[in-house]
Protein backbone atom coordinates (compact mmCIF):
# COMPACT_ATOMS: atom_id res chain seq x y z
CA UNK A 1 0.00 0.00 0.00
CA UNK A 2 1.19 3.32 -0.77
CA UNK A 3 0.15 5.37 2.29
CA UNK A 4 -0.57 8.79 2.75
CA UNK A 5 -1.10 8.52 6.54
CA UNK A 6 0.98 6.09 8.78
CA UNK A 7 0.18 5.63 12.43
CA UNK A 8 2.68 3.44 14.46
CA UNK A 9 2.58 1.78 17.94
CA UNK A 10 0.68 5.23 18.52
CA UNK A 11 0.27 5.68 22.66
CA UNK A 12 -1.77 8.03 24.24
CA UNK A 13 -2.06 8.55 28.07
CA UNK A 14 -4.62 10.67 30.68
CA UNK A 15 -3.06 11.19 33.91
CA UNK A 16 -1.92 7.03 33.78
CA UNK A 17 -4.80 5.78 31.88
CA UNK A 18 -4.18 4.38 28.49
CA UNK A 19 -6.45 5.59 26.17
CA UNK A 20 -4.45 3.76 23.24
CA UNK A 21 -2.60 1.31 24.04
CA UNK A 22 -0.60 0.46 20.31
CA UNK A 23 -2.42 1.54 17.21
CA UNK A 24 -1.60 0.87 14.27
CA UNK A 25 -2.97 2.50 11.23
CA UNK A 26 -2.23 2.71 7.17
CA UNK A 27 -4.36 5.13 5.28
CA UNK A 28 -3.84 5.17 1.27
CA UNK A 29 -3.72 7.13 -1.73
CA UNK A 30 -7.53 8.41 -1.91
CA UNK A 31 -8.93 5.47 0.15
CA UNK A 32 -11.60 5.29 2.50
CA UNK A 33 -11.11 4.15 5.79
CA UNK A 34 -14.15 3.84 8.44
CA UNK A 35 -13.20 3.14 12.17
CA UNK A 36 -16.01 2.16 14.67
CA UNK A 37 -16.13 0.52 18.15
CA UNK A 38 -17.78 1.15 21.00
CA UNK A 39 -18.28 4.11 23.01
CA UNK A 40 -14.65 4.57 24.88
CA UNK A 41 -12.85 2.66 22.57
CA UNK A 42 -10.97 5.33 21.30
CA UNK A 43 -11.80 6.17 17.84
CA UNK A 44 -12.17 10.00 18.57
CA UNK A 45 -8.75 10.30 20.43
CA UNK A 46 -6.60 8.42 17.44
CA UNK A 47 -8.24 11.19 15.45
CA UNK A 48 -6.51 13.64 18.27
CA UNK A 49 -3.35 12.31 18.34
CA UNK A 50 -3.06 12.60 14.57
CA UNK A 51 -3.22 16.34 14.92
CA UNK A 52 -1.92 16.74 17.96
CA UNK A 53 -4.78 17.57 19.76
CA UNK A 54 -4.42 14.78 22.24
CA UNK A 55 -0.18 14.40 23.47
CA UNK A 56 1.22 11.30 21.64
CA UNK A 57 2.95 9.36 24.49
CA UNK A 58 4.70 6.92 22.74
CA UNK A 59 4.41 6.18 18.53
CA UNK A 60 4.56 7.71 15.73
CA UNK A 61 2.52 9.50 13.08
CA UNK A 62 3.81 10.00 9.63
CA UNK A 63 2.26 11.96 7.20
CA UNK A 64 3.84 11.26 3.24
CA UNK A 65 6.41 9.86 4.74
CA UNK A 66 7.79 12.79 7.56
CA UNK A 67 7.28 12.32 11.30
CA UNK A 68 4.62 15.30 12.53
CA UNK A 69 4.22 13.56 15.68
CA UNK A 70 3.17 15.86 18.06
CA UNK A 71 3.36 18.90 16.04
CA UNK A 72 1.30 21.91 16.01
CA UNK A 73 -2.09 21.70 14.45
CA UNK A 74 -1.34 24.35 12.91
CA UNK A 75 1.19 22.86 11.20
CA UNK A 76 -0.27 19.55 10.76
CA UNK A 77 -3.38 21.21 8.98
CA UNK A 78 -0.83 23.53 6.55
CA UNK A 79 0.84 20.37 5.83
CA UNK A 80 -2.27 18.51 4.67
CA UNK A 81 -4.32 16.72 7.14
CA UNK A 82 -8.29 18.48 7.73
CA UNK A 83 -10.31 17.40 10.50
CA UNK A 84 -13.63 17.62 11.17
CA UNK A 85 -15.18 17.35 14.56
CA UNK A 86 -18.40 15.65 15.90
CA UNK A 87 -20.94 19.16 16.18
CA UNK A 88 -20.68 21.59 13.34
CA UNK A 89 -18.06 24.86 13.69
CA UNK A 90 -19.29 27.23 11.53
CA UNK A 91 -20.51 30.90 11.52
CA UNK A 92 -24.25 30.92 11.65
CA UNK A 93 -24.45 34.39 10.63
CA UNK A 94 -22.67 34.11 7.23
CA UNK A 95 -24.18 32.71 4.79
CA UNK A 96 -23.04 29.06 3.20
CA UNK A 97 -20.74 30.96 0.78
CA UNK A 98 -18.99 32.86 3.09
CA UNK A 99 -18.12 30.24 5.52
CA UNK A 100 -16.33 28.53 2.82
CA UNK A 101 -14.52 31.77 1.26
CA UNK A 102 -12.97 31.72 5.56
CA UNK A 103 -11.91 28.44 5.00
CA UNK A 104 -10.35 28.64 1.72
CA UNK A 105 -6.39 27.64 2.01
CA UNK A 106 -4.13 30.46 2.47
CA UNK A 107 -6.79 32.83 3.81
CA UNK A 108 -6.29 33.91 7.32
CA UNK A 109 -8.70 35.59 10.49
CA UNK A 110 -12.51 36.86 9.57
CA UNK A 111 -11.51 40.56 8.56
CA UNK A 112 -8.85 39.72 6.02
CA UNK A 113 -11.03 36.91 4.44
CA UNK A 114 -14.07 39.40 3.88
CA UNK A 115 -12.28 42.37 2.67
CA UNK A 116 -9.71 40.91 0.87
CA UNK A 117 -10.34 40.73 -3.38
CA UNK A 118 -12.31 37.60 -4.50
CA UNK A 119 -10.51 36.67 -7.30
CA UNK A 120 -11.92 34.55 -10.38
CA UNK A 121 -9.84 31.83 -8.93
CA UNK A 122 -11.36 31.99 -5.39
CA UNK A 123 -14.91 32.40 -6.31
CA UNK A 124 -14.63 29.36 -8.84
CA UNK A 125 -12.75 27.01 -6.01
CA UNK A 126 -15.61 27.91 -3.78
CA UNK A 127 -18.36 26.87 -6.52
CA UNK A 128 -16.83 24.19 -6.94
CA UNK A 129 -16.54 23.33 -3.48
CA UNK A 130 -20.43 23.67 -2.89
CA UNK A 131 -21.66 21.38 -5.66
CA UNK A 132 -19.13 19.22 -3.83
CA UNK A 133 -21.44 19.49 -0.92
CA UNK A 134 -24.52 19.72 -2.33
CA UNK A 135 -25.03 23.21 -1.34
CA UNK A 136 -24.64 25.32 -4.54
CA UNK A 137 -28.50 26.35 -4.56
CA UNK A 138 -27.66 27.53 -0.95
CA UNK A 139 -24.59 29.81 -1.71
CA UNK A 140 -26.28 33.39 -0.38
CA UNK A 141 -28.13 31.35 2.69
CA UNK A 142 -27.39 32.36 6.48
CA UNK A 143 -25.96 29.26 7.99
CA UNK A 144 -28.63 29.89 10.46
CA UNK A 145 -31.70 28.78 8.21
CA UNK A 146 -29.90 25.15 7.41
CA UNK A 147 -31.09 22.01 8.84
CA UNK A 148 -28.45 20.42 10.71
CA UNK A 149 -27.52 17.83 8.20
CA UNK A 150 -26.52 20.87 6.25
CA UNK A 151 -24.39 22.33 8.27
CA UNK A 152 -22.29 19.10 8.74
CA UNK A 153 -21.75 19.46 4.94
CA UNK A 154 -20.90 23.24 5.64
CA UNK A 155 -17.98 21.77 7.84
CA UNK A 156 -17.13 19.34 5.56
CA UNK A 157 -16.56 22.14 2.44
CA UNK A 158 -14.49 24.54 5.06
CA UNK A 159 -12.06 20.99 5.24
CA UNK A 160 -12.12 20.56 1.92
CA UNK A 161 -11.82 24.12 0.96
CA UNK A 162 -8.28 24.00 2.67
CA UNK A 163 -6.59 21.02 0.07
CA UNK A 164 -6.56 18.24 2.60
CA UNK A 165 -4.21 15.41 1.38
CA UNK A 166 -5.98 13.64 4.40
CA UNK A 167 -9.99 14.60 5.82
CA UNK A 168 -10.55 12.94 8.81
CA UNK A 169 -14.18 13.41 9.49
CA UNK A 170 -15.39 12.67 13.27
CA UNK A 171 -19.08 10.80 13.06
CA UNK A 172 -20.07 13.18 9.88
CA UNK A 173 -23.94 11.58 10.25
CA UNK A 174 -24.46 12.43 13.70
CA UNK A 175 -28.10 13.55 14.24
CA UNK A 176 -29.11 13.13 10.32
CA UNK A 177 -32.04 11.90 8.82
CA UNK A 178 -31.90 8.98 6.61
CA UNK A 179 -32.06 10.73 3.53
CA UNK A 180 -29.14 13.39 4.86
CA UNK A 181 -27.07 10.36 5.63
CA UNK A 182 -27.15 8.76 2.42
CA UNK A 183 -26.48 12.15 0.75
CA UNK A 184 -23.59 12.44 3.04
CA UNK A 185 -22.33 9.14 1.85
CA UNK A 186 -22.37 10.30 -1.55
CA UNK A 187 -20.65 13.14 -0.55
CA UNK A 188 -17.78 11.49 1.03
CA UNK A 189 -17.30 9.12 -1.73
CA UNK A 190 -16.88 11.72 -4.46
CA UNK A 191 -14.07 13.10 -2.39
CA UNK A 192 -11.61 10.15 -2.98
CA UNK A 193 -10.66 11.52 -6.37
CA UNK A 194 -8.43 13.90 -4.98
CA UNK A 195 -8.30 13.21 -0.66
CA UNK A 196 -7.71 10.01 1.40
CA UNK A 197 -10.58 10.01 3.88
CA UNK A 198 -10.72 8.36 7.45
CA UNK A 199 -14.37 8.74 9.09
CA UNK A 200 -15.43 7.62 12.62
CA UNK A 201 -18.60 6.40 12.49
CA UNK A 202 -21.73 4.34 14.55
CA UNK A 203 -23.96 3.81 11.84
CA UNK A 204 -23.55 0.43 10.37
CA UNK A 205 -25.33 1.09 7.29
CA UNK A 206 -23.44 4.25 5.98
CA UNK A 207 -20.64 2.28 6.93
CA UNK A 208 -21.40 -0.31 4.41
CA UNK A 209 -22.19 2.38 1.75
CA UNK A 210 -19.14 4.11 2.25
CA UNK A 211 -16.16 1.36 3.50
CA UNK A 212 -13.40 0.11 1.31
CA UNK A 213 -11.85 -1.25 4.62
CA UNK A 214 -13.13 -1.27 8.59
CA UNK A 215 -11.00 -0.63 11.71
CA UNK A 216 -12.64 -1.90 15.00
CA UNK A 217 -11.19 -0.59 18.08
CA UNK A 218 -11.79 -1.81 21.25
CA UNK A 219 -10.57 -0.63 25.21
CA UNK A 220 -7.74 1.38 23.22
CA UNK A 221 -6.46 -1.64 21.02
CA UNK A 222 -7.27 -2.29 17.15
CA UNK A 223 -9.61 -5.44 17.61
CA UNK A 224 -9.94 -6.29 13.80
CA UNK A 225 -9.34 -4.85 10.50
CA UNK A 226 -11.04 -5.66 6.88
CA UNK A 227 -13.92 -5.72 4.25
CA UNK A 228 -17.42 -4.59 5.54
CA UNK A 229 -18.13 -8.66 5.46
CA UNK A 230 -14.38 -9.69 6.87
CA UNK A 231 -15.83 -7.61 9.82
CA UNK A 232 -19.28 -8.43 9.95
CA UNK A 233 -18.21 -12.09 10.22
CA UNK A 234 -15.74 -11.89 12.21
CA UNK A 235 -15.81 -13.78 15.61
CA UNK A 236 -14.17 -11.40 18.28
CA UNK A 237 -16.25 -8.50 16.84
CA UNK A 238 -19.14 -10.09 16.87
CA UNK A 239 -18.63 -11.38 21.02
CA UNK A 240 -17.87 -7.49 21.48
CA UNK A 241 -20.82 -5.83 19.81
CA UNK A 242 -23.69 -8.20 19.77
CA UNK A 243 -22.59 -11.48 21.36
CA UNK A 244 -24.45 -13.05 18.08
CA UNK A 245 -24.15 -15.15 15.37
CA UNK A 246 -23.59 -11.88 12.79
CA UNK A 247 -23.36 -8.27 12.76
CA UNK A 248 -26.94 -6.85 11.89
CA UNK A 249 -25.63 -4.34 9.40
CA UNK A 250 -28.67 -1.87 10.79
CA UNK A 251 -27.43 -1.66 14.77
CA UNK A 252 -25.35 0.85 16.00
CA UNK A 253 -21.23 0.37 15.86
Amino acid sequence: MNSVLSVKNLQVVFSGFKALKGIDLEVGDREIVTIIGPNGAGKSTLLDAIVSKSPVAEGKVYYQGKDITNKTPYDIARMGIGRKFQNPNVYNELTVFENILLALKGTHGIFASMTAKLTPQKKNKIIHVLEQIGLLNYASTPVALLSHGQKQWVEIGMVIAQDPKVVLLDEPTAGMTPEETYATGEIIQSLVHNHSVVAIEHDMEFVKQIAERIVVLHQGEKLAEGSVEEIQNNNKVIEVYLGREKIDVDAAA
